[in-house]
């Protein structure tokens, strides 16, 4: 099995805990396509995120986790968010962005061709055969099992929110390119459309309690799988959060920061524990 779902430890909250991105296995199968070290394996991923929330089961919330490298198959875009220069065989692909038509210019799509340091990942394109594979044994069963699990939850309260976690670097580019620190914390949620008020209120005011600073939707306004589930009319809920790696981590060298590593990783528990408390009535009006 290429992910973990980690049922909760006592009643099912309407939560669901999603780290798409801290995996960092190749299955052999694939490793012969890349050309990529166990370094940048590491670096690509939400280094260390799924410890973060590894307690997230203790709440009554349920965990999803993939194991394996979005170098495999990334889990937060959509089926066809491919370009010709990964998968050139594959008529009617889509651009990231929704243009019509294959596309030259994404190389972090579905299918990464190359990493965040511009290194080419794939040592050839992808036949059709060998990316629909990739979506067969990877992406689609995660994605079955996330919807299975959101779908039992609404049934069983009526709603149900999905907290999609990610880590960034700490430092982005600015305007005129000079280097600039990222805000903590980045809750996305499409410019606050895929979740409920009280639901946002809560990531951001959990985390300025703590005296982080909290930027919404800046750079990040939440991926593919926000979009999909977050339909606050329908009652569900959905919220990407980037956590600062420079809380936790030393970018340089990716050790943990252990001090910022146990810290974050209660802040996380009770951030999800609050969310597992959130009004159901207040969430449910949002449907009226």
């Amino acid at each position: 099995m290429s992910f973990r779902l980690v049922l909760p430890k006592r009643r099912a909250a309407p939560v669901v805990v999603e780290v798409p991105h801290a995996g960092v296995q190749i299955p052999a199968s694939i490793a012969a396509e890349l050309d990529c070290t166990p370094r940048d394996v590491l670096r690509d991923s939400d280094t260390y995120v799924d410890e973060l929330v590894a307690q997230t089961p203790d709440t009554g919330a349920t965990l999803l986790v993939s194991d394996v490298s979005r170098y495999v198959v990334d889990l937060n875009r959509t089926e066809r968010d491919i370009d010709a220069l990964s998968v050139p065989s594959l008529v009617g692909a889509r651009c990231p962005h929704g243009a019509a038509g294959v596309c030259d210019h994404a190389p972090r799509g579905v299918i990464w061709r190359e990493s965040t340091e511009g290194y080419n990942l794939l040592r050839q394109p992808l036949s059709e055969i060998a990316y629909r594979s990739r979506i067969d044994q990877y992406y689609a069963p995660y994605h079955r099992a996330l919807a299975a699990r959101l779908s039992e939850l609404h049934a069983m309260h009526g709603f149900v929110m999905l907290v999609s976690v990610h880590s960034m670097p700490g430092y982005g580019r600015g305007p005129d390119g000079s280097r600039v620190r990222r805000a903590d914390i980045v809750p996305g949620t499409r410019g606050q459309t895929t979740a409920h008020r009280d639901v946002i209120h809560v990531v951001d005011s959990h985390f300025r309690a703590a005296g982080l600073s909290v930027r919404h939707d800046d750079p990040y306004r939440g991926g593919a799988t926000t979009a999909r589930w977050g339909r606050v009319s329908d009652g569900f809920h959905a919220v990407q959060i980037e956590l600062n790696r420079a809380l936790y981590l030393d970018e340089s060298s990716l050790h943990r920061r252990r001090d910022g590593q146990r810290w974050l990783q209660q802040l996380c528990f009770e951030l999800i524990e609050r969310l597992t408390h959130v009004d159901t009535r207040s969430v449910l009006s949002a449907r009226s």
